[in-house]
């Protein structure tokens, strides 16, 4: 039975092997994480610098913008090393310590996002008990249970990723080493992986999207019970930036992780890893910036003479 060999890196195939499609790509990838990772240091630079901003609200816009820049600098650099030719290899161990940041912050995103929701739906639901549900200690137990809960996930996942052998083919069929991906070349009974997977999705990804949509039904409807059209659109003002965000990555992040990862959905898989490894990283400071007063103030008082 242990008569193998075992698999010491493996290939990551990427993208089209054309050298146009490469070029456009290592630009694309490029700009994207250049402006994620400036845009997302700026919010939270930001909001950590200005007193004003110490709300509930944008402590949890700070912590996003913090997952934001782990989760795009854990997968996009590698991807830039292969596409400038460098290397596609990657070793069993950093394959590993791949998917432990990913999980990690993917977990904690969409963690984060339904206490974002919970906050929300607070200030517009039961705004006159606002201060005391989302006290300062209750914020920080909020993000500390979310940055744990979601280790937690990550170490277990990868801890059960690392019993397994690896003794066949090392190709890996996507730009990065990710669970559903890696799982297909192990030759080792995955059963035990496919369910704690299955179990992560649901938590994470189901139960966390369905509390989203409860608190934003009860937002919604109380939005239509106010009287003054003013105060409907800056209720909905607070609120759409959020639920856009929630939108783009629950179903990205979902359709990942329950679709398999081979044969025709492998494409689309891509794709969509590409909407919450680069594309919402970028967008996430521009969503939330762009319409918010309170931090394009701030940002001027960083950089009077740009802004």
């Amino acid at each position: 039975m242990n008569n193998y060999t075992a698999v010491v890196e493996f290939v990551l195939q990427g993208f089209s092997g054309n050298r146009a499609f490469q070029a456009c790509s290592l630009a694309f990838f490029s700009i994207f994480y250049v402006l994620a990772v400036i845009g997302n240091t700026l919010i939270f630079i930001a909001i950590s610098l200005n007193p004003s901003l110490h709300t509930p609200m944008y402590f949890f816009l700070a912590n996003l913008a913090l997952l934001d820049i782990v989760c795009t600098s854990t997968v996009i650099p590698k991807l830039l090393e292969g596409l400038v030719g460098k290397s596609s290899h990657i070793s069993y161990k950093g394959c590993l310590t791949q998917i432990f940041f990913l999980t990690w912050v993917l977990g904690a995103e969409l963690l984060l996002l339904t206490a974002m929701a919970y906050d929300r739906y607070v200030a517009i639901c039961r705004p006159l008990h606002y201060s005391m549900l989302m006290s300062r200690p209750v914020c920080v137990l909020l993000a500390g249970s979310v940055w744990a809960i979601s280790a937690i996930n990550s170490s277990l996942n990868t801890y059960l990723m690392a019993r397994l052998h690896f003794c066949g083919p090392n190709q890996i069929r996507h730009f990065f080493c990710e669970i559903p991906a890696v799982l297909l070349l192990s030759c080792s009974p995955t059963t035990l992986n496919n369910i704690m997977t299955v179990i992560a999705d649901v938590y994470f990804g189901v139960v966390n999207f369905l509390f989203t949509m409860v608190s934003y039904s009860f937002i919604i409807a109380s939005i239509l019970r106010i009287r003054s059209a003013e105060g409907k659109k800056r209720a909905f003002s607070t609120c759409s930036a959020h639920l856009v965000v929630v939108v783009l990555y629950y179903s990205t992040v979902i359709y990942t992780y329950v679709q398999p990862g081979s044969g025709p959905s492998l494409g689309n898989s891509k794709v969509a890893a590409l909407v919450y490894t680069a594309v919402s990283p970028t967008l996430n400071p521009l969503i939330y910036s762009l319409r918010n007063k309170d931090v394009k103030a701030a940002l001027r008082k960083m950089f009077p003479c740009v802004c």
